[in-house]
This record gives C-alpha cells, sequence and structure tokens, in this order.
C-alpha cells in the first residue's frame, strides 16, 4: 500500500494532522487497536489556555517552565503557549464545543500549578473524548482510517539516512508494506510500562522503540510523570480522577484524618504534579492509605459524569465523600527528538504528540498542556508538510534483511516488567535498584547494539521486545542522571543540581549500512528537504 503521509497511531496529534492536511494527499492512519483506544480519548483534563481576561501567554509560559523543573527550551514554550487561544478558537469556529459559563463565554477551569484558570473543558470530564469525536467525525474523504494494525518495523534505506515506510501485521495476521513519502509517528507513550498507569492499553512503547531502532535520536526517557490520583481499589489503579477535581476543591487527606499536602508546597492540593505523587507515595509506602476528600465539591455528579460512572461500576460510594488514591504512570515528558515542525534526526521520519520530545514538558508536565501539544504539533507538521515538492516514484534500495543473531526463546510476562519498572524505576529511584533492573534487561540480551530479527516473530513477543527496549532507554537514563529533576527522583541524589541544568540525556544507534539487496519502488521528492 502506498500514502502521502502514514500516520502511525489515532490521538488527537494524528487526527489534527490529517484534518489540516491538504486533500489532495492521500493519508493513511494505522491504529493498533480501536480509534477510541487512546490517551487523548481518555484525556479528562482539558486544554490549556490564556484565554481569561487577567491571563497572559506569559504566565502560562512560565507556569510551563516551573512546573518543566526550567529543563524546558523556553522558546519552545513561549511559542506554543502563546498559539494556544488561536488552536481553541479554530476549532470552535469549525464546530467544536467546550463548556461555556451563564453569560456565554469559555468556562475556564484552575488544575494544579497553574496560576490562572486556563483550562478549556468540553463535555466536563470528557474533553478528550469531545475533541477526539469531532475530528474523527470531520475527517476529508483522502483520508483511511485502518484499524488493528500492529507496527513492527520502521523501512529506512540506511545508505541515505531516509525512512520510506512501516511493516505492519493486520487483523488477520497479514503482514503488509506501507510505502509513504513521509512516515509519521504519533503512537504515544509509554504508560503500560508500569502496573499503576492511566494509560490506554495499547500504549506500550512502540513509536519510541520503532524510531530508536530506526536510527533517530531519543531524549530525556528519565523523566516520566506520575499522576497523583488514579482510583485505587483492590490494589489495583482502575482509572483517573482528573486534576480538575482538586482544581475544584478537593483534598488528599491520609487514613487518619491528616491533610497530607499542608505544608508541603504553597499550592498545596495543586502543586506539581511530581511534587503530589512522591508525597502520597511517602504516605502509602508506611501503609497508610490515602483518599480525594470530595465533600466540598457541590453536584459532583453534574461536574463529572465519566468519574461518577467510574466510581460508581467500582463500587465506590459517593455519598462518603473519600475517593481512594494511589500515583501511577501518566506522561513521558522524553521520547523522539523533533523539532517544533515533528522533524526527526531521519529524513522523512517525524513525530508528533506524546512520543515526541519538543522540549515543551521539560522535566514535569503542566497539566492539561498535553492536547494543546498534539493541537499544535498535529497543524505545525501539516503546514511544513503542505509546503512540500509534488512526489513521484523513484527506484530505491533497501539493506539486506538482519540475519537471525539468537532472539530470545522466551521474553518475561508483560506483567513482570511492569512489576520490576515499577519498583525499580517508579516513583522514587536509586542507584542499586536502577543498576539491577539494568542487568535483568540486559538478560534477555537488551542493549543499544543488539537488533533482532521481527519477520517471524508474534505480536506478543514483538510487543514484550518494544516494552524491554524503551525499559531500557528509561532504565540508562534514570542511572545517568545524578539528581532530582521534575518527574526524575533519586533517592541518592534529592535535590536538583545546578550542573545537570539543561544536561539531556540522549541516546542514537548508529545502523550500519549495508550493500544494496533488491531495488523497489518509494516515494520521494522531487526537490531537496530542509531539515
Amino acid at each position: 500500500m502506498y500514502a502521502d503521509v502514514l500516520i502511525i497511531g489515532s490521538g488527537i496529534a494524528s487526527l489534527q494532522l490529517a484534518k489540516k492536511l491538504s486533500t489532495d494527499l492521500n493519508v493513511i492512519i494505522l491504529t493498533k487497536s480501536k480509534v477510541e483506544i487512546s490517551n487523548s480519548y481518555l484525556a479528562q483534563g482539558g486544554i490549556a489556555a490564556s484565554m481569561g481576561e487577567s491571563d497572559d501567554y506569559r504566565k502560562h509560559a512560565l507556569d510551563t517552565l516551573e512546573a518543566g523543573r526550567f529543563h524546558n527550551k523556553p522558546e519552545v514554550v513561549a511559542e506554543m503557549t502563546s498559539a494556544a487561544p488561536s488552536l481553541i478558537k479554530e476549532l470552535w469556529q469549525e464546530g467544536c464545543t467546550f463548556d461555556m459559563d451563564s453569560i456565554g463565554n469559555l468556562s475556564l477551569g484552575m488544575e494544579g500549578a497553574h496560576s490562572e484558570k486556563r483550562i478549556v473543558h468540553s463535555g466536563g470530564d470528557a474533553t478528550g473524548k469531545q475533541v477526539m469525536e469531532f475530528l474523527t467525525e470531520n475527517k476529508g474523504n483522502n483520508i483511511e482510517i485502518i484499524e488493528n494494525v500492529f507496527v513492527y518495523e520502521l523501512m529506512v534505506n540506511t545508505n541515505t539516512n531516509q525512512c520510506f515506510g512501516a511493516k505492519g501485521i493486520l487483523a488477520d495476521g497479514t503482514k503488509t508494506k506501507f510505502f509513504s513519502a513521509h512516515t509519521v509517528i504519533a503512537t504515544g507513550g509509554c504508560g503500560k510500562l508500569y502496573t499503576y498507569t492511566s494509560s490506554a492499553s495499547t500504549i506500550t512503547g512502540d513509536g519510541i522503540a520503532l524510531a530508536y531502532l530506526a536510527g533517530a535520536s531519543i531524549s530525556d526517557m528519565e523523566f516520566i510523570q506520575f499522576h497523583p490520583t488514579l482510583l485505587y481499589v483492590n490494589g489495583k489503579t482502575v482509572g483517573l480522577i482528573s486534576e480538575a477535581v482538586r482544581g475544584d476543591g478537593a483534598r488528599l487527606v491520609s487514613s487518619s484524618g491528616e491533610y497530607i499536602m499542608e505544608n508541603v508546597h504553597p499550592y498545596k492540593d495543586l502543586a506539581p504534579r511530581h511534587i503530589v505523587s512522591q508525597t502520597i507515595y511517602q504516605y502509602l509506602s508506611k501503609g497508610e492509605k490515602v483518599y480525594l476528600d470530595i465533600s466540598m465539591i457541590a453536584k459532583f455528579p453534574d461536574r463529572f459524569p465519566s468519574i461518577t460512572k467510574m466510581c460508581k461500576e467500582q463500587g465506590i460510594d459517593l455519598q462518603k465523600g473519600l475517593l481512594p488514591v494511589a500515583p501511577g504512570s501518566h506522561f513521558l515528558m522524553g521520547g523522539i527528538d523533533t523539532d517544533l515542525y515533528g522533524r526527526t534526526s531521519v529524513q522523512n521520519l517525524y513525530a508528533i504528540g506524546e512520543a515526541a520530545c519538543t522540549g515543551f514538558h521539560g522535566a514535569n508536565r503542566l497539566a492539561s498542556n498535553s492536547l494543546l501539544e498534539g493541537l499544535y504539533m498535529g497543524k505545525s507538521l501539516a503546514k511544513l508538510l503542505q509546503g512540500m515538492p509534488n512526489m513521484e516514484a523513484k527506484s530505491y534500495i533497501i539493506e539486506k534483511e538482519i540475519e537471525d543473531c539468537g532472539f530470545p526463546s522466551i521474553f518475561p510476562e508483560k506483567e513482570e516488567i511492569q512489576k520490576r519498572m515499577m519498583e525499580n524505576v517508579g516513583i522514587v529511584r536509586n542507584e542499586i535498584n536502577l543498576r539491577m533492573h539494568l542487568q535483568w534487561l540486559e538478560s534477555f540480551g537488551i542493549s543499544d547494539r543488539m537488533t533482532f530479527p521481527l519477520e517471524n516473530k508474534s505480536i506478543d513477543e514483538i510487543e514484550k521486545y518494544f516494552l524491554l527496549m524503551t525499559a531500557f532507554l528509561i532504565t540508562k537514563s534514570a542511572l545517568e542522571r545524578k539528581e532530582s529533576r521534575g518527574g526524575h527522583f533519586r533517592a541518592d541524589y534529592p535535590a536538583e543540581k545546578d550542573e545537570w541544568a539543561k544536561n539531556t540525556i540522549c541516546f542514537k544507534r548508529e545502523l550500519t549500512k549495508e550493500k544494496p539487496n533488491e531495488p523497489i519502488k518509494i516515494a520521494e521528492t522531487t526537490g531537496s528537504i530542509l531539515y
């Protein structure tokens, strides 16, 4: 199959990109499961934009930098926060509905680490779902969405460092090559690497592993955000309780009745997420349960219908006003290195959304900045691709197939990978556990040099390999950064260090150039590509 633009993943960044592209372009979106099974669809909070009378994008930018512990790229932060209001207005004018106040203005909510009310909602706590459905319903006829496709390899000519498509396994088990002039990774993060997570079942780090194995640069993988409040029932996290609940006044309380954030941070329960998560973790580690006290929120079911439904399904009595919570993996600040157009270090390969590392989030993402980034990057990449020269078929050479160098006969079960990541590379880390975990990963042949052939492997085997590969990158990064900053907390190095400020840990594989094997047809631009 051939596409002008091949998008792997179907979240908000992917659908925004597809919608903004010219209808003259043939666009194929491959999604691992169903369109509605994505983190974008699950997003409860909203979209951050400085649209209040007393607000300004500079305030939004400063809040973003503070939450990111100034590891962010200031120019990227300024660009995205200044663009936020216009992105909301565009959606609004196109017919996407947002929640309004009693006098017909946008209803702006408050969330953690924000200095102003600037969170735009749609459908109360169903913003992601509402925006995703709007984008899906308004897609052009030039866009084909193919569901239940597991992408297991990017096709790259290592002699020219050019990506020309991807290989995927269809729902019936058929293996197919998707050739493309431009290939975009929009697969989300890696939340399912951890036992406790708010992520959809499909978010297993596939896109990051694909890009790394294809020779793209990967950065900031140590920075994992753990959302403070996942509903915690019978020893398991079963869903997200939006930060908007605390924005409306809910407070964290221990089983002994202590309001745990009272003397921890000036913003108290609305402190940056990494601080709240680490505080809850300390109480849980001592065997003390933590609850979200919602007793002060009037008409809670009307304000938060999705959360109310989830609580009822789990047998939680809302009349008691206490929701049991625990932190869980929520967002990856690092990922595939890109510029503000989504360009990676591999030609014709792009990354947008959570899979990308643009420098916007720094060491810890500010609440409701993720949907903003997805909308911005989708539009930005569309603008870049619109200006590309016309495509035409040219003959290219693929390198030889990878020789079978001993794919491990047995990989650990996913549950074991998740448990070990939670214990050793979770909310609180130290050198002993990180080294022990790295050795365990290496015992399965996982390293920055080894590549296994995937052609004859099952989806389950490949997915485990991608999980282990992504876990390897996170663990090595966490071991290297000898300080605590944002979403990375080292018990043996508990403070930020000036020498680590703006210091980025990167990984990039050097792919072996092969002698040409067989010529095949792919698309190439007739002009030069600026990179």
